[in-house]
């Protein structure tokens, strides 16, 4: 029980989406926020007019623990306010895995973690 309650390194990695779709006529100017508990991550860089794109960034937690959870918030960058795609969440386990995540607004967040 004690191990599960260490502290880990989390390394978030492979972010990318695929037919995502735009609140306005054009393409969306995705980007996507990384959380993990309570700690902010921060976000990865804007990809203009691109359903379909791949983020070059990893994230990484020294400070992750199993079952902590991992949200990732996907925004199309607009003039004023952002809007909001979708949300992604998962319960973190040990080692590597593999996830793909269904957008409320439409297209899907492929993501990559590791945690050890």
């Amino acid at each position: 029980m004690e191990a599960e309650m260490a502290e880990a390194q989390l390394k978030l990695f492979n972010l990318r989406a695929s037919k995502l779709h735009s609140s306005t006529l054009g393409k969306p100017d995705a980007y996507v926020e990384v959380f993990c508990g309570s700690a902010n991550l921060g976000e990865t860089s804007v990809h203009n007019n691109n359903p379909n794109p791949w983020w070059e960034e990893d994230f990484t937690h020294f400070k992750a623990r199993v079952n902590d959870v991992m949200m990732l918030k996907v925004y199309d960058q607009d003039f004023g306010l952002d809007d909001l795609l979708g949300v992604c969440q998962r319960q973190i386990k040990l080692g590597t895995h593999e996830h793909e995540c269904y957008l409320e607004e439409g297209g899907s967040l492929h993501y990559t973690y590791t945690l050890g």
